[in-house]
């Protein structure tokens, strides 16, 4: 059953906390976060950084008890302005920790970084890295732009997720995914298998494939999401094992199929059904929480797996189904809006989000 647009939607968290970062050298642009053990980890990705944070904070700026990338907390330039190496980052992104091991989706250096323990001094090098054969080199595909990827390449990769043995990345740029039976203990290991691709040599890429996967998340189902950025959806498969290839989803978010490519559906404005540039998407009790960067607000669906184009059962960031505008109606962000936000995980009722725009993490309570 269609909603009207303009219905009023039902909320789905509020907010807690509008934190800032550091107060020496607060966040730009942070599109990771992730919660673990009441422990918050923060890609501050404008600023080539990753802050970890013992506890949650509880006030709107707090100095971290970690930096990564940098040799001290104030620094900001692309691999800590030398030359890439272990404890350097370029534009990380999606991040991972159990809270013994931590994961980092080091983008623009073309590689996924791994500390065995978790890091507990400001510039610590990582122990393992993925796509590259050592810390000094951040070519795409190991050798440039043109290079053929294989099954230990890596092409700007913005997703990680692991459920703390097995480990999927989003290798973006090469539009596919990559899965490892086990988290990887010496660099430049190769992929058991890939998802979204026939063959681990394969580029090229059609509309039945993930074109631009930006996340990927796995739930204790066994369920797949795949977020298809540049497709406007997000791809759900029942199984993993089943999605490995080129196997087509068994739903599709934000679109009815999966020849149908429309930015909002076609539509000038969103809809209960559209995404517009999605950027992440997170499993929650039994639905998924999506994250609809480009229309600034989070979507809920509170059931999976019953049709395509599913309608969504309640909304964050914005007051109607049919506003996508940033920071609607304030410029400078309020307790109930966003700003192009990128990332999205929750753990028992606390939500956080990397408000990427008005660079902030927000911490709420899930109220659904």
């Amino acid at each position: 059953m269609l909603v009207d647009q303009l219905d009023i939607p039902s909320t789905i968290s509020k907010l807690s906390l509008s934190f800032k970062g550091s107060p020496n050298s607060p966040f730009l642009a942070p599109r990771g976060v992730w919660i673990k053990n009441r422990s918050l980890f923060v890609s501050d990705t404008g600023q080539n950084r990753v802050f970890i944070w013992d506890r949650l904070p509880l006030s709107e700026h707090e100095p971290p008890d970690v930096v990564l990338g940098q040799e001290e907390e104030k620094g900001t330039g692309r691999n800590a302005n030398h030359r890439v190496s272990a404890s350097t980052l370029q534009y990380p992104s999606g991040l991972w920790s159990d809270g013994e091991k931590l994961i980092v989706a080091d983008a623009w250096n073309h590689r996924v970084l791994i500390w065995n323990e978790m890091p507990t001094e400001n510039g610590q090098p990582a122990d393992v890295v993925i796509g590259q054969k050592g810390f000094d080199s951040n070519e795409p595909n190991l050798t440039g732009l043109n290079a053929p990827c294989s099954s230990q390449t890596l092409y700007w990769p913005y997703g990680v997720f692991s459920d703390g043995n097995q480990l999927w990345v989003a290798d973006t740029g090469n539009r596919r995914v990559l899965y490892f039976k086990q988290i990887p203990t010496e660099n430049f290991a190769s992929a058991d298998h890939v998802i979204g691709k026939p063959d681990f040599e394969s580029r090229d890429y059609e509309n039945n494939e993930p074109i631009w996967p930006y996340s990927v998340r796995v739930n204790e189902d066994g369920n797949l999401a795949i977020t298809d950025t540049q497709c406007f959806r997000v791809l759900i498969w029942k199984d993993w094992k089943k999605a490995i290839g080129s196997t087509p989803p068994d739903q599709i978010v934000g679109q009815k199929s999966m020849a149908d490519l429309g930015q909002n559906q076609y539509h000038l404005t969103p809809t209960p059904q559209s995404l517009n540039w999605c950027y992440d998407s997170f499993f929650y009790e039994k639905g998924l929480l999506v994250m609809d960067t480009a229309n600034s607000r989070i979507k809920w669906h509170h059931q999976l797996f019953q049709q395509n184009n599913p309608v969504s059962d309640g909304l964050f960031g914005q007051p109607n189904y049919a506003t996508g505008s940033e920071n609607v109606q304030n410029a400078k962000g309020t307790e109930t809006t966003l700003y192009w936000p990128f990332s999205i995980c929750a753990e028992d009722t606390t939500l956080g989000v990397a408000d990427t725009g008005n660079h902030r993490v927000l911490l709420n309570e899930l109220i659904i």
